[in-house]
């Protein structure tokens, strides 16, 4: 059997601290600016220092990592692995996804780059698959084509308190970035493998909740029927600086959906969070491979 390595970015939400402890599961950091200074991801920043300089309104940007730096990883891990799975963010989110399949063709099929069109504790979901598919034997190949054909089997709904680090970052359409103008509303947002965008004007926090556990419900009885009906279906919470929130959120939605298993309440990476802000609350289901 091949000896597979996974790499993913921090948009993953997964710390270098639990990469480790994976074993095979290597994290690149995303980078980002500060004022003019270079951070990285879970390397040189904090969350809490991290949402400190954002109360502050500092000037905070992402980009690309460096493709020397993944290149140099790939090559790196091909002296130790046979083939390396390389999951990205969603290619809708960033062209990271789309640079890194441009590179991996100088590496004779060694590296593979899966576009999941996934973000946050969905493409967490889909390291995990990835371990799990490489436990039950199958190759670099069958792995990149079961989560490109299972990408979609996912929706992500998000609370906000501003939209205005999304419409600086570019990261939703117009559409969605004008409710923002609207005074005492909660935007809703969701991704069901695209771009952020729209979904309710919600009236407050309790609202906003509401709206988006009935969307899931929805989900999981039209679009995921049938894979929530073979128990592949699973839940997630993520949030921004609020965890005591985020526990309350997660209580009330085991209460509302308790035939499903809510896996994860887990911290919103830095790249993702400065687009979003501080105080937001999303909730996931996600398909899981058994």
């Amino acid at each position: 059997m091949s000896k597979i390595a996974i790499v993913t970015d921090s948009n993953a939400g997964i710390s270098q601290q639990e990469a480790k402890s994976l074993g095979n599961v290597y994290v690149i950091p995303m980078p980002f600016s500060i004022d003019g200074n270079e951070f990285y991801e879970d390397i040189n920043l904090s969350q809490e220092e991290f949402y400190q300089k954002l109360t502050q309104d500092a000037e905070i940007s992402t980009s690309q990592p460096a493709i020397g730096y993944i290149t140099d990883l790939w090559e790196k891990l091909l002296k130790e692995y046979d083939y390396v799975i390389h999951i990205p963010m969603s290619s809708a989110l960033s062209m990271s996804c789309e640079t890194a399949k441009n590179f991996a063709g100088e590496y004779n099929g060694k590296v593979l780059v899966v576009d999941n069109k996934r973000i946050s504790v969905t493409l967490k979901q889909s390291v995990y698959d990835a371990q799990t598919l490489i436990r039950h034997g199958k190759s670099a190949e069958e792995i990149k084509e079961i989560l490109e054909k299972t990408a979609l089997d996912s929706s992500i709904y998000i609370m906000v308190d501003t939209l205005k680090y999304l419409k600086r970052g570019g990261r939703i359409t117009p559409a969605a970035a004008a409710i923002g103008t609207i005074l005492r509303i909660k935007p809703v947002l969701q991704t069901q493998g695209g771009k952020l965008d729209q979904f309710a004007k919600a009236r407050n926090e309790k609202d906003a909740i509401k709206r988006m556990i009935e969307a899931v419900k929805k989900d999981l009885a039209n679009r995921f029927k049938e894979l929530r009906d073979k128990g592949e279906m699973e839940l997630f919470v993520a949030y921004t600086s609020c965890r005591d929130k985020a526990e309350l959120f997660a209580k009330q939605i085991q209460t509302e959906i308790p035939d499903l298993k809510l896996t994860h309440i887990d911290p919103l990476s830095l790249s993702v969070s400065c687009h979003i802000g501080s105080g937001s609350l999303a909730i996931a289901c996600c398909r899981t491979i058994k």
